[in-house]
């Protein structure tokens, strides 16, 4: 048999135990020459590999941060790390923009150090501030390819900035995420919640508790505490009950 042929027999699986001259080699069992998956077998499901599009709430708070995106233009999410706020308000913003609903996603987030200096960061700006705004690249891959994404950014329809380069817009047809506004002062709260322009949805997030800011500087508890009495803004507080990451983490927050 020709080596073209030999290939051919390979390929197309026509072998069987009669061709090989040791007789203890057999072809496996169609059902068993599927691709093989380390998490394939029993009490364990395929994996799906594909990025999901829709996404469910897991806590009573999550359903309500979820439904509140979907009827207001300015949402307040406030609560402690691991309940999700991030990603649901980056979750809708992307299925917004895949259903047409706004022309481009903008992401923010202040460059506040968490505790410690990290001196001078060589680069150019964009550089300079991928370590603030990591949390929120990763938030974004999640829910679309890497491809995909950097794509969109090419094109302008996702654009990440910082608060410092946010005063003077006015941001229509776009939804605006604010991650980690307990970082900001009222001030600066109150310069980005006015940059909200139409057809344009604002998800403002941040845990009071956890603000890097002197005390008395955040002015995130205090805006989210007067825009309660406006009925067409949504304030939603989530609790520990909320939390969603590994169960210790509830457990800490319920002690420190």
């Amino acid at each position: 048999m020709t080596k073209r042929a030999l290939k051919r027999t390979v390929r197309e699986g026509a072998n069987d135990a009669g061709y090989y001259d040791d007789a203890k080699v057999r072809r496996l069992p169609v059902e068993h020459r599927s691709a093989w998956s380390p998490l394939s077998g029993p009490g364990h499901e395929e994996r799906d590999q594909s990025y999901l599009k829709t996404i469910k709430p897991k806590s009573p708070g999550q359903a309500s941060l979820m439904e509140a995106i979907d009827d207001k233009n300015l949402i307040m999410a406030l609560g402690p790390a691991g309940t999700g706020k991030t990603y649901i308000a980056i979750a809708k913003a992307v299925e917004a923009l895949e259903a047409g609903k706004v022309g481009r996603i903008v992401l923010s987030r202040p460059a506040v150090e968490a505790g410690e200096s990290l001196g001078y960061l060589p680069g150019d700006m964009e550089e300079k501030l991928a370590p603030y705004l990591r949390p929120l690249y990763d938030a974004m891959s999640d829910r679309l390819s890497v491809k995909r994404m950097r794509a969109l950014m090419a094109e302008g329809a996702i654009e990440i900035a910082p608060v410092g380069f946010m005063r003077g817009r006015t941001l229509n047809n776009a939804f605006v995420v604010i991650d980690e506004a307990q970082n900001c002062t009222y001030m600066q709260l109150k310069m980005l919640l006015t940059r909200l322009g139409w057809n344009s949805t604002m998800v403002v997030t941040g845990d009071p508790n956890q603000s890097d800011l002197l005390p008395g500087i955040s002015g995130l508890g205090d805006v989210a505490e007067k825009f309660e009495a406006i009925d067409n803004i949504a304030v939603v507080r989530l609790a520990d009950r909320d939390i969603v990451r590994h169960p210790l983490v509830a457990e800490m927050l319920g002690v420190l």
